[in-house]
């Protein structure tokens, strides 16, 4: 495939097929970290930006700026990037070291806020307080604000979901994090659209509040949303059957198996919900085929998650999970 420009090559991303022990159900991971800037995120936003140029909201010249916990921030960078634009992200400790890294090396430039806050804790309202503030101070800039902004969620109707559709045809049940509820409903939506029955399961951490569970700290980034934190309006709770909640050592020991069992580098999130859809899907009989949305890759998180030292100091080795895994598939 020749192409004109990066933005070309986001999407169409590989399924990796898993076999599972204990019944006959297909298992098919969804590769986002083949998407340019490594995450499921490029699509969303290359959506707000080209909407946003469609309707004035962001004129040629202008300054992005978003609250981010590094994959928005580093596909909104490369998209500006193309686009010629300013970009700004709005961070804070979540985003690891290699995203910064990335951020920077695409022009972007980096906000960093909630200095007071915990490890475990995230600073999402003082970033999107931060970045709102910012772009209303500034001339010619631009928002996103990807938890409220629909763009975000249709970026993955038309894409992701037709593409697991045209591989496929069909699908019985399709797991997804989820935060903002972007690429979870976005995705949803999309196979409902096209006459699919799957049944919509959503992994979120521990800690995580928006189904209504106990919010405390929690190390997964870019998913869930911290207790006080607004619940992001493009959720569509009427299209998810299930929702789950992953433990930190679930989600980090579930990358650190799989990377070393199958070679495939993948997120804190991305664990979190393989662990969890497996667990579901182990749980089933008889036959079916079940997606599992990974949205990014693990190559951002080597100076934690796959860092030995990191992960003793933090409590967070558990070398049961990959026995459990291992009865699993």
């Amino acid at each position: 495939m020749i192409v004109n420009k990066v933005t070309d090559i986001i999407g169409n991303t590989p399924l990796l097929q898993i076999n599972m022990k204990n019944n006959d159900w297909k298992v098919y991971l969804k590769l986002e970290k083949f998407n340019p800037g490594g995450s499921m995120k490029d699509r969303m936003a290359l959506n707000m930006i080209e909407q946003a140029e469609k309707d004035g909201r962001l004129k040629p010249g202008g300054t992005i700026i978003e609250s981010s916990s590094g994959n928005t921030a580093i596909g909104l960078a490369i998209v500006s990037a193309i686009k010629d634009y300013r970009f700004i992200a709005v961070v804070d400790h979540h985003a690891s070291k290699e995203k910064i890294d990335m951020i920077k090396a695409y022009g972007g430039e980096i906000v960093v806020v909630g200095d007071d806050y915990k490890a475990n804790e995230v600073a999402v309202i003082e970033r999107e307080k931060t970045a709102k503030r910012m772009s209303e101070e500034m001339e010619n800039a631009f928002f996103p604000n990807q938890a409220d902004n629909f763009d975000n969620r249709s970026a993955y109707t038309d894409t992701l979901a037709k593409e697991l559709l045209d591989e496929l045809s069909t699908v019985d049940a399709f797991y997804a994090a989820i935060g903002t509820g972007g690429s979870a409903c976005g995705t949803a939506l999309g196979l409902k659209k096209r006459g699919s029955k799957a049944t919509i399961n959503v992994i979120e951490p521990v800690g995580s509040i928006l189904f209504g569970g106990e919010g405390k700290p929690y190390f997964q980034s870019g998913t869930g949303n911290p207790i006080n934190a607004p619940i992001p309006k493009i959720i569509d709770y009427k299209i998810i059957d299930k929702n789950f909640y992953a433990k930190d050592d679930e989600a980090f020991n579930t990358c650190r198996y799989f990377a070393k069992k199958y070679g495939l580098l993948i997120g804190g999130s991305a664990g979190g919900v393989l662990f969890k859809a497996l667990e579901d899907i182990n749980s089933k009989t008889g036959s079916g085929t079940a997606v599992i949305l990974l949205c990014d890759g693990g190559e951002k998180y080597l100076n934690n998650i796959f860092n030995d030292e990191w992960m003793k100091s933090n409590n967070l080795i558990n070398h049961d999970i990959d026995k459990i895994i291992e009865n699993w598939i």
